[in-house]
């Protein structure tokens, strides 16, 4: 019998899940001022939420970071997408995007749907409010071939054929 507890303590360990986590946002709940887009008809802090992840995969090359609006019109809305995070860093600060603090890690952003590169916040048109999948990716290699400044589509394409999982939060925005 004492040979099987071992084995009993592995699985258990196996499946805990790969989960993402924020102090700025509640999951399901509306973003906070301080998240919002900062331009056109919006006027908030536009910086990019705290986030931290958990239990990723134990062969976790590198992680990323994506913000998308399906509700936005068309083929939806990129906000943000961020790769080439080291897989020792679990977890980004607020406002990680306009600090510096990716480019002292060597990640890479893209150039996201409002044509800056970074972070935007959620800005929707009037009416109904938006949902924003924010999707932290653990990634199988450390080198996707992305620079600074390439489109989201691009992120997205190479963050999906490496990813080995991924945890998500959704917050909304409406004006």
């Amino acid at each position: 019998m004492v040979s099987n507890a071992p084995h009993a303590v592995a699985e258990v360990v196996a499946s805990v899940p790969f989960t993402l986590t924020s102090s700025d946002i509640v999951a399901d709940q509306r973003a906070p001022l301080s998240l919002v887009f900062d331009q056109n008809d919006c006027k908030g802090g536009n910086r990019s939420p705290q986030l931290s992840w958990h239990n990723a995969p134990a062969n976790t090359q590198s992680f990323a970071v994506t913000i998308f609006d399906p509700d936005a019109p068309g083929r939806g809305w990129w906000h943000w997408a961020v790769a080439g995070i080291p897989a020792s860093v679990v977890k980004l600060p607020s406002n990680a995007s306009a600090s510096g603090f990716l480019r002292k890690i060597g990640a890479v952003e893209s150039r996201n749907d409002f044509d800056i590169d970074g972070y935007a916040g959620p800005c929707p048109p009037q009416g109904k409010p938006h949902r924003y999948i924010i999707t932290v990716y653990a990634l199988k290699s450390a080198d996707l071939r992305l620079r600074q400044s390439s489109p989201s589509l691009m992120f997205e394409h190479e963050i999906r054929t490496t990813a080995l999982s991924s945890a998500q939060l959704v917050v909304t925005y409406g004006r």
